[in-house]
C-alpha cells in the first residue's frame, strides 16, 4: 500500500502548479493533505478513482487537511473530539482493516512564539488521541507535524534553536511521541540521510536546499517492520513543502 503525504499550502495554488500530473504519476492508494486553505465546494475539480475526505477549518482560507483514497476506509472520523482543538480542520482518521491512518497538521507556534503554549496543550491531546487509537489496532501518523526533531533535521540548527518549529519544548513533544510507542519511519530507514521536507520562500531557500524536515510518516513500534520504504520527494514543486511517501505491506 502506497501511502503519500503532502503540505499543499493552499490546493487551488498547488492544482495551478501541477498537483494533477503529480498524483496521476504518483498514483498513491492514499494521499493525505495538509493547509488545504478551502471548502471543498470552492473548486470544481475532480480525482476520478479516489474518495475525498474533507476536514476545512471554521475560518475561510485557513488550515485544513484532506484525505483521497482509493480503497474506502471502515470509518472516518474528524478531529480529536475536543472542541478546542477541531475549529481548525487539523485531523483526519481513516480506519482501514490493518490499520488507523491518521493524518494531521500540527498548529505552527508561530513569530515570538506566539502560540507555543497552546501548542504545548494540542501536542499531549493529540499524542493521547493516537495512544487511545492504538490499543485498538496499529496507527500510521502522517502530515506536517511543524518540528525539526534533530539538528540532522535542517540546515541551521544553531541560528535556528528556539525558533518556532526547533523550540527545546517541541522537540522534546516529538520525543515523547516516539517514547509513547511509535517511530519516524525515514529516520528508522535512513538513520544518517540529510533531506529536507520545506524550505522557506525567502532567500532563494529552495534553490540553495536551505531547508527543514517537518513532514513525516510516523507509525506504532509493532508495525515498523511493515514499513518498506520511507521517502521525501523533494524533486516534486508546487508548494513550499514537498510530499512525503512510505509503502506498508501487510501480507
Amino acid at each position: 500500500m502506497k501511502l503519500f503525504s503532502w503540505n499543499v499550502n493552499g490546493l487551488r495554488a498547488c492544482m495551478n502548479k501541477g498537483f494533477e500530473d503529480f498524483l496521476a504519476q504518483a498514483a498513491p492508494d492514499v494521499i493525505c493533505l495538509q493547509e488545504t486553505k478551502m471548502q471543498r465546494e470552492q473548486a470544481a475539480f475532480v480525482f476520478p478513482g479516489y474518495e475525498e475526505y474533507w476536514n476545512s477549518a471554521e475560518k475561510k482560507g485557513y488550515s485544513g487537511t484532506a484525505v483521497f483514497t482509493k480503497q474506502k476506509p471502515l470509518s472516518v472520523t474528524y478531529g480529536l473530539g475536543i472542541e478546542e482543538h477541531d475549529k481548525e480542520g487539523r485531523v483526519i482518521t481513516a480506519e482501514y482493516p490493518d490499520f488507523y491512518l491518521v493524518t494531521v497538521y500540527t498548529p505552527n507556534s508561530q513569530r515570538g512564539l506566539a502560540r507555543l503554549e497552546y501548542r504545548m496543550q494540542w501536542e499531549d491531546a493529540f499524542r493521547a488521541y493516537l495512544q487511545q487509537l492504538d490499543t485498538v489496532k496499529p496507527v500510521v501518523v502522517c502530515g506536517d507535524l511543524n518540528v525539526a526533531a534533530e539538528e540532522i533535521d535542517l540546515k541551521n540548527p544553531k541560528t535556528n534553536r528556539m525558533n518556532a518549529g526547533f523550540t527545546d519544548e517541541e522537540r522534546a513533544k516529538f520525543r515523547e511521541l516516539k517514547a509513547a510507542g511509535f517511530v519516524d519511519t525515514f529516520r528508522y530507514l535512513h538513520p544518517e540521510e540529510v533531506k529536507y521536507s520545506w524550505w522557506s520562500y525567502m532567500f532563494k531557500a529552495r534553490e540553495k536546499n536551505a531547508g527543514w524536515r517537518i513532514d513525516y510518516f510516523v507509525v506504532s513500534e509493532r508495525i515498523k517492520d511493515k514499513v518498506q520504504t520511507a521517502e521525501i520527494h523533494n524533486d516534486v514543486f508546487g508548494s513550499d513543502h514537498c510530499p512525503v511517501s512510505i509503502e506498508l505491506d501487510f501480507e
